[in-house]
């Protein structure tokens, strides 16, 4: 006779072989923690933890698992919709919530994936046909389905078939009522779902450390004349942030200091966001034990190598006490996208830093400010910091925050706004004439940074570079290498080409904007614009010491003009790289007094794209039915530009036969008008993982020392087609 406790399977072998009991219980330790912190019934949700997957119970599923052969009947069996057919085991007042956590955790209960959400199957193959598939054979399985529950300590009873009937159509007629709204219940169980299942027998371990809010001691004791915001009492009551101050004031430091709880820090770029990451776990900023979690799409090759699979695993979950990501990663908010619910209860009554919120398109403004709605619907302490934010947003982004009565604003004065003079801009015609003055630059022994808009240019000129300087240590960064090559790149400018005295020479596009702490001699760039400009400035003499203040040390920039023909200004606007060019300086200082009205002349007006109807949420109401998500959203497929990927030919054995990891290293990130070239490269796709385009090792020319540093070529591809 079948041992339940031991032979039932909630996870296959190849995913690791959980039994069902174990994989209940897990799911029960971290929806209790989760509970707590929401201030829900933790003993109920540990009760739905323990029926959410029962159903796996049921031999149909069992024999998937077990790889035995089996083909499904007409009716796709859900292991969810089998699950609730043992709430009578449970009090009659407890059905609703539990419900709400199981029915919907994998689908939405209508217009679901593949039609299979509750009320889409129901009303498809009919009441009756939906029950009788997942009740039969009722009297071999409900035992061992109940002796698993009764060992994890529930007081259990024989259920008959006409009472498993009643749940099912309790459910029924629960789901069938729900109108506009989301479910804390379903947040719940789906957070504590994820988290037991990627880390399995590490559960415990990571659960422990939950919803804890971070020790900002660090923060409150740097005190520095060299960093202006360090000397200003962060304690204002008001709940709501917004500073502006240029890069090297402290500002980063003074949001930390305004945060009471636990911390979402967004960050516009990767590059940007892995930088503030390592910042926060350098030993120093928090203690060792804090839960310090970084979220992008190659996350999980930062950080220390030596990290066990399970903290890289941890990275997406709930309950971190620091979390470093993008806005992207929080458009689910505002789009109702799957795992929505989840996000909202992690997020629900933290501290959310939006580090330089102007660096995005309009549409990815919009975004932003719609995503700031809804933090504060959740109880959000939202901190507003900026070095270049136009005076139009900064009005927009104060009235959404509540005006000044809930916001505690801060720029800097005038005075203190000298000692941020550094550098001198030069206005050039051309390309040409910008770059003669690279020579001289060597010879003094600078470091040189080379920025251009496009990934193709910065390919031409690193070339042109290398051929001309072969004896000067150089490197190109961009966004089209391997993720596992690009964070190896990155690690190598901050350890190497920025810490090493001697020339060099770094080509790279915007992904060296914000936040990458690196304080190079000279730039040389293409017109951007004005925000974007700023930012770029801040990689060079970006260190302040009392000798550089003291000194006034200055260092050059070079900007070369926009081009005449529209096409090759993209990705920007030619009148606003036009408009921008006008407003440097030229051989002459750029005071940072003067910024502000620099911006304000680009950016007279708040100029937001209208994205109200990819919306959830629209004047403080919430229009998705409860229990309901959409499968996907045409807003985030805009905004991830970057979202199509492609691997090597030579890779594509290794992508697929990989872990998440392996597979994410080997991924390229390409624009998604390259997904065109699916339909005529000889290679295809692949179907595993993100199903990346496969192009020919050719167009791929990784870091030295096993190439030359180009990464992907796009123009390539088209050659061997």
């Amino acid at each position: 006779m079948m041992n339940p406790l031991v032979e039932i399977l909630a996870k296959s072998s190849r995913n690791g072989g959980t039994t069902l009991i174990e994989h209940l219980r897990h799911v029960a330790s971290v929806a209790e923690r989760i509970a707590y912190a929401l201030g829900l019934d933790a003993k109920l949700a540990r009760l739905g933890a323990y029926l959410h997957d029962i159903g796996k119970a049921h031999p149909d599923f069992q024999r998937k698992l077990y790889k035995r052969a089996f083909d499904d009947p007409g009716i796709p069996f859900r292991h969810e919709y089998a699950s609730l057919l043992f709430l009578p085991i449970l009090s009659r007042e407890h059905w609703g919530p539990i419900t709400d956590m199981i029915v919907a955790h994998h689908r939405s209960v209508k217009k679901g994936k593949k039609e299979q959400g509750f009320l889409d199957m129901v009303n498809m193959e009919g009441a009756d046909e939906v029950f009788n598939r997942h009740a039969s054979p009722w009297a071999e399985w409900s035992p061992y389905a109940l002796e698993i529950l009764k060992a994890l300590g529930i007081s259990t009873r024989q259920i008959n078939l006409d009472e498993a009937k009643e749940a099912f159509e309790f459910v029924l007629e629960h789901c069938t009522k729900k109108g506009p709204g989301w479910s804390q219940w379903k947040g719940l169980l789906v957070g504590a779902d994820h988290f037991a299942s990627a880390l399995i027998g590490e559960t415990e371990r990571y659960s422990s450390a939950l919803f804890k809010i971070p020790d900002f001691t660090f923060f409150h004791n740097r005190l520095s004349a060299l960093y202006p915001l360090s000397q200003i009492d962060a304690s204002d009551p008001r709940p709501h942030t917004l500073v502006s101050a240029p890069t090297g004031a402290g500002k980063t430091d003074f949001l930390m200091r305004r945060c009471k709880g636990r911390v979402f820090y967004t960050l516009p770029f990767q590059a940007s966001i892995n930088a503030m990451f390592k910042r926060f776990t350098d030993g120093r900023s928090f203690p060792h034990d804090t839960d310090i979690r970084l979220l992008h799409a190659s996350s999980r090759l930062i950080g220390d190598t030596k990290n066990e699979y399970e903290e890289r695993a941890l990275q997406p979950l709930v309950g971190s006490a620091v979390k470093v990501l993008t806005p992207h990663q929080l458009a689910a908010l505002i789009c109702g996208t799957r795992g929505f619910e989840t996000i909202a209860i992690d997020m629900a009554g933290t501290d959310v830093i939006l580090d330089e919120i102007h660096s995005y398109s309009r549409v990815a403004q919009s975004m932003v400010l719609e995503i700031i709605k809804v933090l504060l619907k959740l109880g959000c302490r939202v901190h507003v910091g900026t070095a270049t934010m136009p005076t139009a947003l900064h009005k927009e982004t104060l009235k959404l925050l509540g005006g000044e009565s809930e916001v505690f604003q801060l720029r800097l004065t005038a005075q203190q706004l000298e000692s941020f003079d550094r550098h001198i801009i030069h206005r050039h015609p051309d390309e040409q004439s910008a770059f003669e003055i690279l020579n001289q630059a060597l010879k003094r022994g600078d470091k040189i940074l080379v920025v251009s808009n496009r990934v193709d240019v910065a390919q031409r000129r690193f070339t042109e570079l290398r051929n001309q300087h072969s004896d000067i240590p150089m490197m190109l960064l961009h966004s089209r290498f391997r993720r596992g090559d690009r964070a190896g790149l990155e690690e190598r400018l901050t350890s190497e080409f920025e810490r090493h005295p001697g020339p060099c020479i770094v080509v790279a596009t915007q992904v060296v904007e914000v936040s990458l702490d690196i304080s190079f001699d000279v730039m040389i760039t293409d017109c951007a614009p004005i925000d974007s400009l700023i930012q770029r400035f801040g990689r060079i003499n970006r260190r302040r010491t009392p000798e550089t203040l003291v000194e006034r040390t200055l260092k050059p920039i070079h900007v070369i003009a926009p081009p005449q023909d529209g096409r090759d200004c993209l990705p920007y606007q030619k009148e606003i790289l036009k408009i921008s060019f006008e407003q440097l300086p030229d051989g002459d200082i750029l005071h940072e007094r003067d910024v502000q009205s620099m911006i304000d002349a680009v950016y007279p007006m708040v100029d937001l794209e209208p994205i109200d109807t990819h919306l959830v949420w629209q004047d403080g109401e919430f229009l998705l039915t409860e229990l309901c998500h959409y499968p996907s959203s045409v807003l985030m497929e805009t905004l991830n530009i970057e979202s199509a990927s492609c691997i090597c030919f030579s890779d594509r054995e290794e992508y697929e036969a990989g872990k998440y990891e392996d597979r994410v290293r080997l991924e390229i990130p390409i624009p998604q008008r390259a997904a065109r070239y699916k339909k005529f490269t000889h290679f295809g796709h692949s179907e595993y993982g993100t199903e990346p385009l496969i192009v020919p090792d050719e167009s791929y020319d990784p870091p030295p020392p096993k190439g030359g540093g180009l990464g992907l070529r796009l123009a390539e591809i088209e050659t061997f087609i």
